[in-house]
């Protein structure tokens, strides 16, 4: 079966079987219960969604793609401040989004987790981080050299 928006709810793994698992473990059991890992299915169905639009043709993302883009740079600010900069983009606090590290490592999340941990789901240097909804209004970059963008259309 071809994953789509449609069914990759039925691609979810257990969190134990994501090969980042380890950077949830401080993470209390009723909101790592939240967290829905994705399989290498699906996780190379939301990259080659972003590689299909071009999101990040150019960094952070495609010229033109957004009217508005902001950042923030997480190496000169307290953790406090990167989560109100995520907090004031005032999405719904439980609409599920997608996160997408590679094409083999995805998650779905409520937004108030990755306001909450994203320095779990955030490791500074190693990762170049896509967060986006279905509809690719918006979305986020968290950048391996410490910068966060947001970019909406």
């Amino acid at each position: 079966m071809e994953v789509s928006f449609d069914n990759i709810a039925d691609h979810i793994i257990p969190i134990s079987e994501h090969s980042l698992n380890s950077r949830f473990t401080n993470i209390p059991e009723e909101h790592l219960s939240q967290i829905k890992s994705l399989d290498k299915s699906a996780s190379k169905f939301l990259s080659d969604y972003i590689i299909g639009r071009e999101l990040h043709r150019d960094i952070p993302f495609k010229d033109g793609f957004f009217k508005i883009t902001d950042s923030i740079n997480v190496q000169n600010v307290k953790k406090e401040e990167v989560g109100k900069w995520l907090f004031d983009l005032d999405f719904p606090i439980n609409d599920e989004i997608f996160l997408s590290w590679s094409p083999t490592e995805a998650m779905i999340v409520p937004w108030k987790l990755l306001i909450q941990y994203f320095d779990d789901f955030y490791h500074l240097v190693s990762d170049d981080l896509t967060v986006f909804d279905q509809t690719l209004n918006w979305s986020l970059l968290f950048f391996h050299e410490g910068e966060i963008y947001y970019g909406t259309k």
